[in-house]
């Protein structure tokens, strides 16, 4: 959990910004802990790292609510809209127009072509629009923090989605978040198909290694996003740990396995 400072710090605005943003709405003002301090998770990361795009475009901060919630077709519309009234701004508003009618690529304003791209593909081997949506927020923590890194990711990546094991997986966890019902059994062959892929990359030796000098926060905020998403990550995360497993964005082998 993240102090005001280092959320803004994290996102790149200033403490000023962030408590302007929960004086109008705009962000959500979490409770205070027992010593009197907000505290953040990932997805008031995510939330702000958004607002902050879609203001530095241009977007004013009164329709910014609107567009967040908006589907697609409202979006685009929404933002075609605005355009056309940056027409009659003066020359110093052209490089807001150019932003705001880059808006219309959707996630491209955000993240990197190749993370874009990653993300159609994840649709092509049949993953929902809620588990790229998770995927999405989780590369727009990543590339705030390492811009160049992702891109050096993407290759690899992509290369996984050619493992039929790796296409099933996504396929079983869109029908796990797009149901309402708790189904242990998917649960269950979610845990499975990532306990034998960590064992494969384990013995490859292709896991993640923790390294004291390497910047944390990233991997932890993707994994309190994945909780903070669906509460149905914590049960996933207790069958990975029954499998020997610790972790969601970066497993950790247990020492030995829980009995």
């Amino acid at each position: 959990m993240l102090t005001i400072g280092q959320l803004a710090a994290y996102a790149g605005v200033t403490v000023r910004t962030v408590r302007h943003y929960h004086q109008i709405g705009l962000l959500p003002e979490p409770e205070r802990d027992a010593a009197g301090y907000r505290r953040y998770g990932a997805t008031a990361v995510v939330s702000l790292i958004k607002i902050r795009t879609l203001a530095n475009a241009g977007v004013p901060l009164s329709r910014i609510d609107q567009l967040l919630e908006a589907d697609e077709v409202t979006f685009v519309e929404a933002i075609r809209g605005i355009d056309n009234h940056l027409r009659d701004e003066v020359e110093r508003l052209e490089t807001s127009r150019r932003q705001l009618a880059d808006l219309a690529a959707g996630d491209a304003l955000i993240l990197p072509p190749e993370v874009v791209g990653y993300l159609d593909r994840l649709r092509e081997i049949g993953a929902s629009e809620r588990v790229v949506a998770g995927e999405r927020d989780g590369w727009i923590l990543v590339a705030a923090r390492w811009p160049d890194g992702v891109r050096e990711l993407m290759p690899g990546k992509l290369a996984q989605l050619d493992d039929l094991r790796v296409v099933r997986l996504y396929r079983v966890l869109s029908e796990i978040f797009d149901s309402d019902v708790d189904d242990d059994s998917r649960l269950a062959e979610a845990a499975d198909i990532m306990a034998c892929l960590a064992e494969q990359a384990y013995a490859a030796g292709e896991l993640y290694v923790s390294d004291e000098a390497c910047d944390e926060l990233p991997h932890d905020l993707v994994d309190a996003l994945a909780v903070e998403s669906d509460p149905r990550m914590v049960r996933l995360r207790e069958l990975l740990r029954e499998r020997g497993w610790a972790g969601w964005n970066r497993l950790e082998r247990l020492a030995e396995p829980p009995g």
